[in-house]
């Protein structure tokens, strides 16, 4: 078996070990496994590669059918990730490519950094920070107070396992929490403790909406003008989601012009962001993190071992065992 692993110099582990052990464990001694680091310029070096393998575990390159096309051996993609929107499904599924994206392995991350960002915004850590280290300033007044957060309701775009685990990280801070998802049911969120709303009376009434959606043809620039213009209560807005769920040139209109007080994000629209030219980069009302928010020692070791026997599993033909496969093969 021939396996490469490629992906973006800034998306790989700093360590391939666990990855290679993995693999194999499962797959005997004499698998093959090749490790690239993409880059749009070795764009042919990476058809080259993949020409022989029969498993790719990536998170973050493209895989289209120009891609499969060059790899006439390839059974099955894992993605190191929860997403698998960088995937042509319908054509991998078309030619009986399996495609696994690891079904969970970060939820209480994630959760804990959605937390941490609305903690952050609403108590301005970064605007004070920046007025201490940078002005040399000692002013609590410097900037108008708010309600406390325990007066201010909670809206939560996507609520599966993170939006769940995020709420109830919540409970208890905030007033209240709502959920819009056309996935789950009300009796669900009311089980949960939540109140189910659409997405524009989520829109109007969230002093803080975070967005916890997986990125699918639906919600593509879901967050645009028209949603930040429905915001009515200049909410706090965070998104530990997709970037391109968001539409970044909405977004600092809405940031400009009042109508949300602040932005956290772990993503941007561009995985590999010119950080010198980003209009968000630099307000002391906006929060990045480098796509960090999964980032732990308990992660990263669940991360690698299990897209590594998802493929281990899909070559030995024991797809039951598969964590997560997404399409019919």
């Amino acid at each position: 078996m021939h396996i490469l692993i490629c992906d973006y110099p800034d998306s790989m582990m700093p360590d391939h070990r666990l990855e290679m052990q993995t693999l194999k464990n499962g797959l005997g001694d004499d698998a093959v496994i090749d490790v690239l680091e993409y880059d749009d310029s070795r764009h042919d070096e990476f058809l080259k590669a993949i020409s022989k393998a029969d498993a790719l575990l990536t998170a973050f390159v493209n895989v289209d059918a120009s891609v499969m096309d060059a790899a006439p051996n390839l059974k099955v993609v894992s993605l190191n990730s929860t997403g698998y929107d960088r995937v042509d499904l319908k054509e991998a599924t078309k030619r009986g490519i399996g495609v696994c994206p690891v079904g969970e392995y970060c939820t209480t991350d994630v959760a804990e950094a959605a937390v941490a960002f609305v903690l952050a915004l609403h108590k301005r850590i970064k605007a004070y920070g920046q007025q201490i280290d940078r002005d040399h300033e000692w002013d609590f007044s410097a900037f108008p107070a708010w309600p406390r957060l325990q007066d201010q309701s909670v809206g939560i775009f996507g609520f599966g396992k993170i939006g769940k685990a995020t709420s109830r990280k919540l409970m208890g801070l905030v007033k209240d929490i709502s959920v819009c998802d056309p996935y789950i049911s009300n009796e669900s969120a009311l089980a949960a403790g939540v109140t189910m709303k659409d997405k524009d009376e989520l829109l109007a009434t969230s002093d803080v909406i975070i967005n916890i959606m997986n990125l699918n043809d639906t919600n593509v620039g879901c967050f645009n003008a028209d949603a930040f213009a429905a915001m009515q209560r200049k909410p706090l807005f965070v998104n530990v989601s997709r970037g391109l769920c968001v539409d970044e040139s909405a977004l600092l209109e809405a940031l400009d012009s009042g109508q949300i007080r602040g932005y956290a994000a772990d993503v941007l629209s561009d995985e590999t962001p010119d950080l010198a030219n980003n209009a968000l980069v630099g307000r002391d009302n906006v929060l990045l993190t480098p796509h960090s928010a999964f980032y732990s020692t308990t992660s990263m070791e669940a991360l690698q071992r299990l897209s590594c026997e998802n493929i281990v599993h899909f070559l030995k033909g024991e797809k039951e065992r598969v964590f997560k496969l997404v399409n019919a093969v």
